[in-house]
């Protein structure tokens, strides 16, 4: 069952050591007492990657959640925690708003979904992740909150969710959600707040919840207010002490930080920063921890660190960081014993081995441990799937090549998804617009997952030998191998956000570019990596940030260069020439911190109907009319589905007519090479 050798990311440990991490320290010299109590943390994150994955593994991860809380020896001190990205647009999201499901949860709240699987899964507290947050506070304070349809009440979110760098208090929705600090987690149900204070069988327990202070350049903060404003570990770890200091004088000796950095490195960090933290559960980096005891989940490569990582805090003291892969592969579990003082027993781990680490949910692990998934569980699942699989039966067109979305190619290359979708932008912008669109920009983080398959042989744990194939035909929803379905866009450009032209110099253009290649670096996966179209580009890696594009040239229809804006690192002819771009509003209003509020005359001109992020559309009705097809009625005219909708069926309409454009490799890639 947990017997697979498994192999270390060289990857992962790159990205620590430039993060600057403290790795492997030796450990305090501190000598623990008796074992006083031992606590069974069962810990998970990142439910937001591919659909399919979440919903066909959640009934056996339920599985195993009921089988170590029934375990003889450590059930009954078992605390069961997430480190946030609970919720995020995308099928399920939106599946709560349909009958089938409402008439089992009673509410019809994007999202709530999620927090019924939580609730179901025992969760007892949860850090605030970004992805909670992207249909904006108002949306998630609606899933979180009590709701009653047709006699069937919703009880909300059964746990808090915590951030200590979050002030809440000044987004008008979230402020009527704010529970009181250090309250009992049971009685911070539907609530917000900085820590809270949980009993595990006779023992308290205090949570403390962090974000990444990056929080409003990667999703929708409404108005709260980010701290600290300067983004440094250094002074994150600042703002977060004072919770733990607080839990501390109340009594509180043992303190779990559950935080949502995005990068693991930097909870490994702070871990170093911080004092009288005894476990920091990170989120956010879906990395995947485990040693030789563990299985791995499916086509999954590898484990990429040792579960549980160990080091030191400001004090010297031991402190354990662990994280688990997403999307409801693998369950954490951590079992380790205090002394009567509240100090971590390190020594125990290893003893811990065979049951510490991540488990995946598999039939097999499910199997051996004579486990029962979640009825309710089940039951949910199968009316958020009918929904789904009505809208998978929903052919926009075909492609007979696998279209890479991978958060891992997607945020550092071109890919043929992000080629695909950026043109879709730009050629539907030139249908609505009276003036010529020139380029189109998008980031790689709006796109959430691939269409088609990656699938490792049997008996390979090597990912270079996946096999990547276009999506396959769905018998149940009807389909044909190789269609691109409503479903398939609501899953990869599921925040539909809505597109937007605007005017930019060729100084303003490159600005914007350098902007969205500043933090490529091996490792590192910036959501703000962009996808073009109507240009291509080279940059130098290697480059200080603000002076790394060395080439840009705009394109003709034909993929002939019309005009050369850059070579050899400078602007070529007139700085203040104008091209006119297609881009993102969520981009356009400051998301993954692009510069388009410094663009000196932008001339912005909505392409979406009605508002969005607050904003009425400024386009003239007239030019509305003129959407493309109008033909599907799950993204409004303007939305990026409804953009790359209309596009397949103009274009790849048939198997016969198929995108075939295949993935390459980094070096073959034509419109951003580096």
């Amino acid at each position: 069952m947990k017997n697979r050798k498994v192999l270390i990311s060289v990857s992962v440990m790159l990205v620590v050591l430039l993060a600057g991490c403290v790795s492997n320290k030796t450990l305090s010299k501190y000598k623990a007492g008796p074992a006083d109590f031992t606590l069974q943390l069962l810990h998970f994150a990142d439910i937001d990657g591919n659909e399919e994955i979440a919903l066909s593994s959640v009934d056996e991860f339920s599985a195993l959640v009921e089988a170590f809380k029934a375990d003889e020896t450590y059930g009954e001190s078992t605390l069961v925690v997430s480190s946030g990205d609970n919720i995020i647009p995308g099928p399920r999201f939106y599946a709560s708003e349909q009958k089938a499901v409402r008439a089992i949860t009673g509410s019809n709240e994007p999202g709530h979904v999620d927090i019924a699987f939580l609730n179901y899964l025992g969760v007892q507290a949860s850090a605030m992740g970004n992805h909670d947050l992207d249909a904006s506070p108002g949306e998630f304070a609606d899933a979180i909150q009590v709701e009653e349809k047709n006699g069937i009440e919703f009880p909300g979110s059964l746990f808090p969710y915590l951030s200590s760098n979050l002030d809440w208090s000044t987004d008008s929705e979230m402020v009527k959600h704010m529970g009181t600090n250090g309250a009992d987690a049971a009685d911070l149900k539907g609530k917000v707040a900085s820590y809270a204070v949980t009993e595990v069988n006779g023992e308290k327990i205090g949570l403390v919840g962090a974000s990444t202070p990056l929080l409003d350049t990667i999703t929708n903060v409404g108005g709260i207010t980010i701290n600290p404003p300067s983004r440094t570990i250094v002074d994150l770890a600042a703002v977060i002490q004072p919770s733990i200091d607080e839990l501390k004088a109340a009594g509180i000796n043992k303190i779990i930080l559950l935080a949502h950095m995005q990068q693991i490195a930097i909870e490994m960090e702070l871990a170093t920063l911080l004092t009288d933290v005894d476990i920091i559960v990170a989120g956010g980096s879906n990395t995947r921890m485990g040693d030789s005891t563990d299985t791995l989940y499916g086509a999954d490569e590898a484990f990429e660190m040792d579960y549980p990582y160990e080091t030191m805090d400001a004090n010297g003291m031991p402190t354990l960081v662990v994280n688990v892969d997403g999307d409801y592969k693998y369950l954490g579990r951590l079992v380790v014993s205090f002394d009567a003082e509240g100090y971590l027993i390190t020594k125990d781990l290893k003893k811990n081995k065979e049951i510490n680490g991540s488990w995946a949910a598999t039939e097999e692990n499910v199997s051996e441990l004579g486990a029962t998934p979640n009825k309710d569980i089940v039951t949910l699942r199968d009316a958020v799937q009918s929904v789904i699989t009505a809208q998978y039966g929903n052919a926009l067109g075909y492609t007979s090549v696998y279209l890479d979305g991978r958060r891992s190619q997607v945020r550092t290359q071109e890919t043929n998804l992000g080629d695909l979708t950026a043109d879709a932008n730009l050629w539907y912008a030139r249908q609505l617009s009276e003036v010529p669109v020139d380029v189109s920009i998008k980031n790689g983080g709006g796109i959430r997952t691939e269409i088609g398959s990656a699938v490792v042989p049997p008996g390979s744990i090597d990912y270079s030998q996946a096999v990547l194939s276009a999506p396959a035909a769905n018998k149940e929803a009807g389909t044909a191998a190789g269609a691109i379905t409503e479903g398939h866009l609501r899953a990869t450009l599921r925040f539909d956000n809505g597109l937007c032209t605007l005017t930019a110099t060729a100084a303003e253009l490159k600005g914007l570019l350098e902007h969205a290649v500043s933090e490529t670096a091996e490792g590192s996966t910036p959501g703000k990596f962009p996808q073009i179209a109507g240009m291509k580009m080279v940059f130098d890696a290697s480059k200080a940030a603000g002076s790394r594009i060395t080439s840009l040239e705009i394109l003709g229809a034909d993929g002939s260069v019309k005009d050369s804006v850059v070579a050899n690192g400078a602007i070529v002819g007139d700085a203040d020439r104008k091209f006119r771009v297609v881009t993102l509003n969520f981009l356009y209003n400051g998301g993954d911190a692009y510069p388009f509020g410094d663009l000196s005359a932008p001339d912005r001109r909505n392409l979406y109907e009605g508002a969005a992020y607050g904003e009425d559309t400024d386009y003239p009705d007239e030019v509305l009319s003129n959407d493309p097809g109008k033909n599907n009625s799950f993204s409004r005219t303007g939305g990026e589905q409804d953009a790359l909708a209309e596009y397949l069926m103009e274009f790849y309409p048939s198997a016969n007519k198929a995108f075939d454009n295949a993935e390459t490799d980094l070096s073959a890639d034509i419109r951003i090479k580096y």
